[in-house]
């Protein structure tokens, strides 16, 4: 068995963990779209630490997930949901809500748009934010 291998199940094993604290901030809503009654996973925003983070985290649904990993296959209007992530109490969220956001942005969605010039992030989050994915 490789060491990759081994690291990469270690790596899932301890953001398992987070599940619970997860489900609790969450409400078993998906953090981006509010979807509720569907599969939750655990999403680790890049660039990972050595060791996973609980505040690097976040719980979002397939859908969201799926889009997330193939941005070529984005549905933009599934997305409209980040006008209410953008003010999310969680750090991670607000800076993946403006990631999406800047993709579709990029690829001439008004809307979009529209939504990150009214958005704010704190200085940190916001070098977070523009960190390469």
């Amino acid at each position: 068995m490789s060491t990759e291998y081994q690291g990469k199940f270690h790596r899932q094993n301890i953001l398992s963990r987070f599940a619970k604290d997860l489900v609790r901030r969450s409400r078993s809503k998906c953090e981006l779209c509010k979807k509720s009654g569907a599969k939750l996973e655990v999403h680790e925003l890049p660039p990972l630490e050595e060791k996973p983070d609980l505040a690097g985290c976040i719980f979002i649904c397939e859908e969201c997930q799926k889009q997330i990993l193939t941005p070529k296959k984005i549905i933009p209007s599934h997305w409209r949901c980040l006008n209410n992530s953008l003010w999310s109490e969680v750090p991670a969220v607000q800076v993946m809500a403006v990631r999406i956001l800047r993709r579709l942005a990029q690829a001439e969605h008004h809307w979009a748009e529209e939504l990150l010039e009214h958005a704010y992030l704190e200085p940190d989050l916001e070098k977070w934010a523009n960190l390469s994915e």
